[in-house]
């Protein structure tokens, strides 16, 4: 069964869901068949497919390192799955990006509870998560993990709130550098402001539907399950628990505000739900219903690259 192979962590595991995705990947850059195919394209395919691959990596490690699950493989087959329900994600090389920043940043948030090198995590994560912006606006929004970070760890030196400003205004004088050098006018680094827009006629899709309910209905379900969880977890974990909720929460904020709602900007939701799901099925005492939720998640992909 498939819930019992994964539920150990082997290297096999990474091997396969990086086949799977790969496959997906693929199918998706190759319908319909392009009609020129050259080098740049390709090497630019190769590469994106390396920032997911390393996307999933550095999720297993961070994850991993702080004990947000048990030590299994689940955590990187739903994230897997997960993205694999957005393949229109993979024809946004921006948001591909964008997410890998994120996860950086959150790699750094996450080890904050270990109270080492505290500074330096808090510049590198804000560096990573405007860097991340840059590439897809409204990630902007997960600079306030940051902070609720430094609420949860209880964090109350005046030096670490003003240090993420300062990680944040590092990569502000970089681009504004550049727009100098390549235009001269600084009101040009204003264009990667994106607006509000609270329109969501594009979900009436069904190409769209179909994955986007399936991923809600098990992401909700899960996250039910995870909530009423957290206060069994031991309570030196409780806090890096509730960030994950909070990460969710700014995810979701970002789908309801973003203006150009393709179904790529639910790929924000991907690394948070893929904790809370391997949690929910940590959790499960009947085999069967894991194996239900997890071939649901592995079929609905497939399905929905034919419809």
């Amino acid at each position: 069964m498939i819930s019992k192979f994964f539920s150990t962590s082997k290297p096999i595991h990474l091997v396969l869901v990086s086949l799977y995705i790969l496959v997906v990947y693929v199918f998706v850059k190759l319908t319909p068949f392009p009609d020129t195919m050259n080098i740049e394209s390709f090497a630019i395919d190769v590469l994106m497919f390396g920032v997911i691959f390393f996307s999933i990596s550095v999720l297993a490690f961070f994850v991993t390192k702080n004990t947000l699950t048990q030590r299994n493989s689940f955590k990187i087959l739903f994230y897997v799955l997960l993205l694999a329900m957005l393949p229109m994600a993979f024809e946004n090389n921006n948001i591909l990006l964008a997410n890998l920043f994120v996860i950086l940043a959150l790699r750094r948030i996450f080890s904050l509870r270990s109270h080492q090198n505290v500074k330096k995590k808090l510049f590198d994560a804000a560096f990573w998560i405007t860097i991340a912006a840059l590439f897809y606006f409204w990630a902007i929004l997960f600079l306030a993990i940051i902070f609720a970070a430094l609420l949860l760890f209880s964090n109350d030196e005046i030096k670490n709130w003003i240090i993420p400003f300062i990680g944040f205004f590092c990569v502000m004088m970089l681009v504004f550098c550049y727009v100098i050098l390549t235009s001269g006018d600084l009101s040009d680094a204003l264009l990667i402001i994106e607006p509000l827009n609270f329109d969501f006629s594009a979900y009436n899709d069904i190409s769209f539907v179909t994955g986007i309910t399936i991923l809600l209905s098990l992401g909700l379900w899960a996250t039910f399950f995870y909530i009423k969880g957290i206060s069994d977890k031991p309570k030196q974990f409780r806090s890096s628990h509730l960030l994950v909720l909070y990460t969710t929460a700014l995810a979701a904020v970002i789908i309801i505000i973003t203006p150009d709602k393709n179904g790529s900007e639910f790929i924000f939701l991907a690394t948070p739900l893929a904790i809370i799901m391997t949690n929910f099925i940590e959790g499960l005492s009947e085999r069967w219903f894991s194996e239900i939720f997890i071939w649901l998640l592995i079929l609905t992909p497939i399905a929905k690259l034919f419809i």
